[in-house]
C-alpha cells in the first residue's frame, strides 16, 4: 500500500470550505434565517439541510449558536465510487493525518444507498479502513475507533457512485443541550422547539404562554430566544474540539464573550403550565439547569386555568395527537376545549398548536391563517396559527397559507 504524504501541518483552521448543516425536514427556511442573521451565505437549501461556506473556525460559532441544526459538517472530500474498492481507495488519498490525531478516538457514521452494497455497515467499514491505514503508513499506528461520537467525528455520505465525506465538528446531535435532565413523557426535540418558536416570530416582546408545558422544553427555548442567548453554551463536547488544529484559546474565548455578552430583556412574561405536577417539576430543573429558571412561570393547574395576562403574546400549546389520524373520543373532546379556551380567555393574543394530527385539529373549530409544516421524527405536523381578535371581525385566509412563509420572520 503506498499513500501520498502531504506535510505534516496541522489542519488550517481559517480555509474555506463548504459546510452542510443539517436539520429536521421542513425547518431549513427557519435555519436559513438563522445563518443570514449570522452572515453565513446561504449556498442551497435541501429538503433536510442548509449548505453554507466558511472556515472549521467557523463551526465553532455555528455549533454554540444555532437552534434549529442537527449537526454542522464540513466538507473533505467529493468523488465518484461505484464499488467499495473505490470508495476504499478515494478516501486513502485524503490527508487524514492532518484531521485526526492518531492516538485519538474516531467514529464513522454514514448514509449509505449503493446497489453493491446489501449491509451499510460495511461501507462504514470501508471508509474507516481507509482513514486508519492512511493514519498508520504516517505514523505507525492509528486511532482506535467504534460507536462513540464523543472524538473526532466522520460522516460518509454515499448515494449511488456521488459520494461526500465530511468532518462532523458537532460530534452529539445538537439537538442535545444539556439542560434537560428530566425528559419526562415523549418530550418535543429542543431544535423542533426553538423551530416552532421561531416560526411565530416572538422574540422577546409580548408574553410567551405555554400551557400543557411537559419537560419546559418549549418554554426554555422561548427563555433563551429572548435573551440571545447561545443554545450550545452548556455542551461539554464538540466535534471539532478533536481535529487537529483546534485551537483551545479561541473557543474559550468565543465562550467567554457569548457568556458575557448583555442579555437582551423580556418585555413580557413567560408562563408554564401543566396539570400533573411532576412535570413542573422536572421543568422547573431543566430550567434551573439552562440558566432560565428565573424567567419562566412555572404553576401547576388544568391548561384551561392558565393565567393570561393582558398585553397580548402568543399562546402555544402541544397537544397529544398519536399518530394514528382521526385519534379517539377523548381526544375529540379535547381539541374542541382548545378552541374554547382559545375564544374565551386568549383573546387579543396569537394561539397556536403544534400536531401531527390535522383531523383532530379541525375540531378546535377556529380557521387558522398559518399551516406551518414541521416534521417531529417521521411524522408531518403543522403549527397552526389563530388570531384570536377581539371583538373584530375575522380575516378570510386562502389556502396559500399552508405553508411555511416566504421570508419568516
Amino acid at each position: 500500500m503506498s499513500v501520498i504524504i502531504n506535510d505534516p501541518d496541522m489542519t488550517d483552521f481559517s480555509k474555506n470550505g463548504r459546510i452542510l448543516i443539517t436539520c429536521a425536514k421542513a425547518m431549513p427556511p427557519w435555519l436559513s434565517m438563522e445563518l443570514k442573521e449570522r452572515g453565513f451565505p446561504i449556498v442551497t437549501e435541501l429538503d433536510s439541510g442548509v449548505v453554507t461556506t466558511g472556515s472549521l473556525a467557523d463551526t465553532m460559532k455555528l455549533n454554540i449558536s444555532l437552534r434549529t441544526a442537527h449537526r454542522v459538517l464540513f466538507s473533505v472530500k467529493e468523488f465518484q465510487a461505484p464499488t467499495a474498492e473505490h470508495l476504499y481507495s478515494k478516501t486513502l488519498e485524503v490527508p487524514w493525518e492532518e484531521y485526526i490525531p492518531a492516538d485519538g478516538y474516531l467514529c464513522i457514521n454514514s448514509a449509505v444507498r449503493n446497489e453493491t452494497i446489501n449491509d451499510p455497515r460495511f461501507a462504514t467499514l470501508k471508509c474507516k479502513d481507509a482513514i486508519v491505514d492512511r493514519i498508520r503508513s504516517v505514523h505507525g499506528k492509528r486511532p482506535d475507533s467504534g460507536s462513540d461520537q464523543t472524538g473526532t467525528v466522520v460522516f460518509l455520505y454515499w448515494q449511488d457512485n456521488d459520494v461526500k465525506i465530511y468532518l462532523d465538528t458537532s460530534g452529539e446531535p445538537l439537538s442535545r443541550r444539556g439542560y434537560r435532565k428530566i425528559p419526562m413523557k415523549a418530550p418535543m426535540q429542543e431544535t423542533l422547539a426553538a423551530g416552532v418558536i421561531l416560526a411565530t416570530g416572538w422574540r422577546g416582546d409580548g408574553n410567551m404562554i405555554n400551557p400543557m408545558c411537559g419537560s419546559g422544553t418549549i418554554a426554555i427555548e422561548a427563555a433563551l430566544i429572548a435573551q440571545k442567548r447561545p443554545p450550545g453554551l452548556l455542551r461539554t463536547n464538540f466535534g471539532f474540539e478533536h481535529i487537529i488544529g483546534f485551537d483551545q484559546g479561541a473557543w474559550k474565548k468565543l465562550r467567554t464573550n457569548s457568556r458575557e455578552t448583555p442579555k437582551s430583556k423580556i418585555n413580557g412574561r413567560i408562563i408554564a403550565t401543566d396539570i400533573d405536577p411532576n412535570a413542573v417539576e422536572a421543568a422547573r430543573k431543566n430550567a434551573t439547569t439552562a440558566g432560565v429558571d428565573s424567567l419562566i412561570e412555572f404553576s401547576v393547574c388544568d391548561y384551561t386555568k392558565t393565567d393570561i395576562p393582558d398585553g397580548g403574546g402568543i399562546v402555544v400549546l402541544n397537544p397529544e395527537y398519536g399518530e394514528r389520524l382521526g385519534g379517539n373520543e377523548d381526544l375529540t373532546k379535547f381539541y374542541f376545549g382548545i378552541g374554547d379556551f382559545f375564544k374565551q380567555k386568549c383573546q387579543g393574543y396569537r394561539g397556536y398548536v403544534f400536531t401531527g394530527n390535522l383531523e383532530l385539529a379541525k375540531r378546535v373549530g377556529l380557521r387558522s391563517n398559518r399551516r406551518i409544516p414541521f416534521f417531529n421524527s417521521r411524522i408531518e405536523c403543522r403549527l397552526l396559527e389563530f388570531e384570536l381578535y377581539s371583538g373584530t371581525k375575522r380575516k378570510k385566509y386562502s389556502k396559500e397559507n399552508d405553508h411555511a412563509p416566504e421570508q419568516p420572520s
